[in-house]
């Protein structure tokens, strides 16, 4: 990178290229120039004495459209850099090499950070060495906060960076300068959304640092380590993802006594290498079983409901821990500011006395009743569809199994639930893209209303779309053999396709289609380099993530004691998963951006709920153990006594995990104890 000033083909009055943060030798030698000098050419101009700096990082790139002109770029530089009491966003912005080109670099000054810290309620560390919460009045007693870098993580930098441009609103109407006539900002218009509904803005997303990115992927999924680097992973892509991470870590090392305690009865029995084949045999077949596969089947169905509730407050206590580390565990519940996509008519807000787009929540509740449920109630109908399909494709095979019985015939036993799976994934993939309209349309407020509404749908879709086959095999046909040999064909298919749409498609697209054009201008300048991180596709997010988790962990904990190995097979899956992923969003996808959060938030009580629905399904199934079934048949045992202590057992087990639940903390004693401090600081503080 040239020097300051010497820059070849930048316009006169315009700004040389911005000092850049080290990632590669031209940043780092950019930065090593600017030891010396107190301005920092090309970046607005910070608005305060304290703030200046002699060098600035790039954190977020905002790629504007092709027609965008000089005008328009200068006068969205402008309103970026005008202080927030001004109306603008209080942040830094670069133009790039000139005037004419199409991004802008946006950074933010130290008093913006540590405001934006306050309000998140962010938590670091104290001249006492303690974890406090964080206040801008007492900023200069905590520990590095005078170096952004090392106060906040390279994460919270870039979500702060976006939160207060999502946050810009028009005091006023107003014209663009270079736009048509027709279009303007009227008053209390999100300015970023209206700007990208139009094509002036194109993209904004958080910049990579290449250097750190290496070392991560290094130390996380290149080499042969088990353990997570997970304050690294929380430093760079937010402890959103830190938490995907820590849980997926987690809950894979938990699988291993379940796996151990399945591979020894599976491998005592010897019984699901004989009946998985002999899929298609009634229940009356597996009656003759010994005794001991029998008391297998009922030790792992008590260990399965045991082994989630003890799983799930063990991970309560980890996730306090890494919130408390991570500083986040006492976040602000504020009442938030509108979302950018919320629409309405202005008004004065009720609570804040502010004017804002107000939405009547009875307009909201009559597209949800006529829009939201019927659609949702559609799409579970095709569930059900693509269900009795399944069953009229079971039945053929298993008539020409019956005529037949050769080897193609066997085989075939198993193509309708591999169809009716790729069938499921397919409308789960197609419902995932509606519901997100929906969503959008019902126009919520608040972001945190618009996510949980947005996972409630999700959730409610997968556990029927999911396990309603199973639950409907299991209880209304009872019939064992095939519930087996279903949930065997889920765990080996879904993990295939998974794999495939998660890995090996997004992977043959970054190498054979998007790398050829970024390596064309590899030679570059730094902002080309910047430009070419948005070709990469944008970051699906955590939503599937967490679906394939649920899934599997409803697999374990509700249907694992027909099927011994179904641990075994997610423990094998899952210790791949973890560096498939860690690839995946390294290496395949633009950096997201993550917001700080105190733990998994709505997944967490999803993951709960399907632990408590396993003490009901595993129970009843133990109603459908073959020794049981054969002493209703003698007449040793009526149906009523049977059904009587499946009730019985059912209650039991449900106190048993209750008496799990409240003998372990959810938190560490140490813990609880900091929260008190924190509360009882904060009531002194408000007295004074």
């Amino acid at each position: 990178m040239s020097k300051a000033g010497e820059d070849e083909g930048v316009p006169a009055g315009q700004s040389p290229p911005p000092p850049l943060l080290e990632g590669s030798a031209a940043g780092a030698k950019a930065l090593s120039k600017l030891s010396t000098v107190s301005s920092l050419p090309g970046w607005t101009k910070v608005s305060c004495p304290c703030c200046a700096s002699e060098q600035v990082e790039p954190l977020v790139l905002v790629m504007l459209g092709e027609k965008v002109g000089p005008d328009t770029k200068r006068w969205l530089i402008k309103l970026i850099g005008t202080p927030k009491k001004d109306g603008g966003a209080g942040l830094l912005a670069h133009p790039g090499k000139d005037a004419t080109g199409d991004i802008i670099m946006v950074s933010a000054q130290r008093c913006t950070l540590l405001r934006a810290a306050e309000e998140l309620g962010l938590c670091r560390t104290y001249r006492s060495g303690d974890m406090e919460v964080f206040s801008y009045g007492d900023r200069d007693n905590f520990k590095d906060s005078g170096n952004m870098e090392a106060f906040l993580t390279s994460a919270e930098r870039q979500f702060i960076v976006k939160n207060e441009l999502d946050g810009l609103r028009a005091q006023k109407d107003l014209r663009v300068p270079g736009l048509p006539d027709n279009f303007t900002l009227r008053n209390r218009d999100n300015i970023w959304r209206k700007l990208e509904s139009v094509g002036v803005i194109v993209n904004t997303f958080p910049l990579h640092n290449p250097n750190k990115l290496k070392n991560l992927g290094e130390a996380w999924y290149s080499g042969y380590q088990l353990i997570q680097p997970l304050d690294r992973v929380n430093e760079y892509f937010g402890s959103s993802v830190a938490f995907y991470f820590s849980f997926l870590d987690f809950y894979t090392w938990s699988l291993v006594p379940p796996a151990m305690m399945g591979l020894f009865i599976a491998y005592s029995s010897g019984d699901d290498q004989k009946e998985i084949p002999e899929a298609g045999s009634q229940v009356g077949e597996i009656q003759e079983d010994s005794g001991f596969v029998i008391s297998g089947h009922m030790i792992l169905a008590v260990f399965s409901m045991l082994w989630s509730t003890v799983v799930m407050e063990m991970w309560k206590r980890r996730s306090a821990s890494l919130s408390y580390r991570w500083g986040t565990l006492n976040l602000a519940e504020r009442f938030a500011e509108p979302r950018p996509g919320y629409r309405g008519e202005l008004g004065t807000n009720p609570v804040t006395g502010r004017v804002e787009p107000l939405f009547p929540e009875w307009q909201r509740g009559l597209r949800m009743a006529l829009v939201s449920v019927p659609v949702v109630g559609l799409f579970l109908g095709l569930v059900v569809l693509g269900m009795m399909c399944f069953y009229w494709g079971e039945a053929r095979v298993q008539k020409l199994h019956t005529d037949w019985d050769s080897l193609l015939t066997q085989t075939l036993l198993y193509a309708p639930s591999v169809l009716h799976i790729v069938y499921t994934n397919m409308l789960a993939t197609v419902y995932n893209t509606a519901v997100q309209s929906l969503t959008e349309y019902e126009n919520h407020r608040e972001e945190s209303a618009h996510q949980n509404h947005l996972t409630a749908k999700v959730l409610v879709f997968t556990f029927f779309n999911y396990f309603a086959v199973l639950f409907h095999i299991a209880f209304f046909k009872r019939d064992v053999p095939l519930l087996r040999k279903r949930l065997a064909s889920l765990l080996i298919v879904s993990q295939l396709v998974n794999q495939t749409t998660e890995i090996v498609i997004p992977y043959l697209v970054d190498r054979y289609v998007s790398s050829p054009n970024r390596n064309e201008k590899e030679d570059g300048s730094e902002e080309d380099k910047f430009r070419n991180q948005g070709m990469m596709p944008p970051f699906p997010g955590l939503f599937a993530e967490y679906i394939e988790l649920l899934v599997q962990f409803g697999y374990l904990s509700l249907f694992s004691c027909v099927f011994p190995l179904t641990a075994v097979l997610l423990l094998l899956n899952n210790l791949t998963e973890i560096r498939s992923d860690a690839y995946k969003i390294c290496k395949l996808f633009r950096k997201p951006f993550s917001p700080p959060v105190g733990d998994m938030g709505v997944w967490q009580i999803a993951f709960e709920v399907l632990s408590f629905v396993s003490v009901v399904s595993n129970c009843w199934l133990l109603v459908l153990s073959p020794r049981l079934q054969e002493k209703c048949r003698r007449g040793e045992m009526s149906s009523t006594d049977l059904l009587l202590g499946a009730v019985i057992v059912e209650h039991l087990l449900i106190l048993v995990k209750v008496i799990i639940a409240a003998l372990i903390p959810d938190e560490p004693n140490w813990i609880r104890k900091k929260k008190e401090q924190w509360e009882y600081k904060s009531m002194q503080a408000l007295r004074q």
